[in-house]
Formats: structure tokens, sequence, C-alpha cells
């Protein structure tokens, strides 16, 4: 029996969970753009893709899969259908708000791609429109405006969280908010 076989045997086996209970925003992300085929979607979105042949063939993706991840980013108001034929019907698809909003996470994973995947160097920059520049996106502080990285933030309970949310974790305990 040959590798794909057990890799097709595997995958029969074991079933993804779903966090659509989860009390947790990343795993809920997760729910929604987790799966890989998704977030390359919404990678090529982001560089203008709209048409359903234009991301099978950027992709190489089946058409079945392509269909259900596009169905799946409908249905969870990322992307959206906008007719631009009537015979035979086809729509191109767009990212809506909510869609626009993974930005960060595409631009986060693109630049820790570029850093610790891309020997040769980024396939693809982001040049800012308003000054000409290429540019990496730096999370800053929204109050004082200092850069963001895991070692200057710590995480503390917020209005939708539990003390579970902290259960086996080294984080601030519940209820230690400021400011």
């Amino acid at each position: 029996m040959g590798a794909f076989y057990y890799a097709t045997l595997y995958a029969g086996v074991v079933q993804r969970t779903s966090f659509e209970g989860a009390s947790c925003s990343v795993a809920q992300c997760l729910e929604v753009v987790g799966e890989w085929w998704s977030l390359l979607i919404v990678r090529d979105a982001f560089l203008g893709v709209t048409r359903f042949d234009d991301f099978q063939a950027r992709l190489g993706i089946s058409r079945n899969i392509l269909t259900r991840r596009l169905n799946h980013l409908v249905d969870s108001g990322i992307l959206r259908r906008v007719p631009y034929q009537d015979h035979p019907p086809r729509s191109e698809y767009r990212l809506t708000s909510k869609g626009r909003d993974l930005w960060h996470v595409v631009a986060a994973i693109r630049q820790w791609g570029d850093r610790w995947a891309a020997p040769g160097g980024p396939p693809v920059e982001t040049r800012h429109t308003a000054c000409g520049h290429v540019v990496t996106a730096v999370p800053s502080c929204s109050h004082c405006g200092e850069p963001l990285d895991a070692r200057s933030v710590t995480a503390i309970r917020g209005p939708g969280g539990t003390a579970a949310d902290f259960d086996r974790t080294r984080l601030a305990p519940a209820g230690s908010r400021s400011r």
C-alpha cells in the first residue's frame, strides 16, 4: 500500500472537532478560516481574485472543494456573491467588511512565512498606498502607540471570559484588569 492510501485512511479516522461552542476568539476564528484552503482563498481575495476559475487556477484546488470552501466563506459572512453574468449565471466573490478585517491575520501569517519559510525573500511585498513605501505591518498599542509583541502584553479576562479560560495557564489571574 502507498503513502496516499495511509494518508487517506488516517484522514478518514481522525475527525476535526468543531470549535463552535468554544469560549475562545481564536477558536471561533479557526472555525471560519482555519481550514488551509479557506485562508488561501481569503489571501487571494486580498490580491484581487474574484472569480471561481481564477481561484481554481491559482490554487490548484479541485472544483468541488473550492465550491464548498467558497460556500462556507459566504455563509460565514467573509465573502459575498456578486452576480456578473446572467446566461449562464455567474458570480464574483468579494470580501465583506468581516472578510477585510482578516487582513491583519493574513499579513501576520505572510510576514511569518517571509521570515521563516522564504529563503529567497518575500514572494509578495506590501506597499503603503499613501506614501509608496514597502512596509511591514506592526501591531501597536491603541492607547500609547508603542509596538506590541508577545513580551509586551499580558492576557487578562475579557467581558466574555470565564475563570476556566485561564485554567492551566501562566496568564494573569481573572479580574486583574487595569485602566
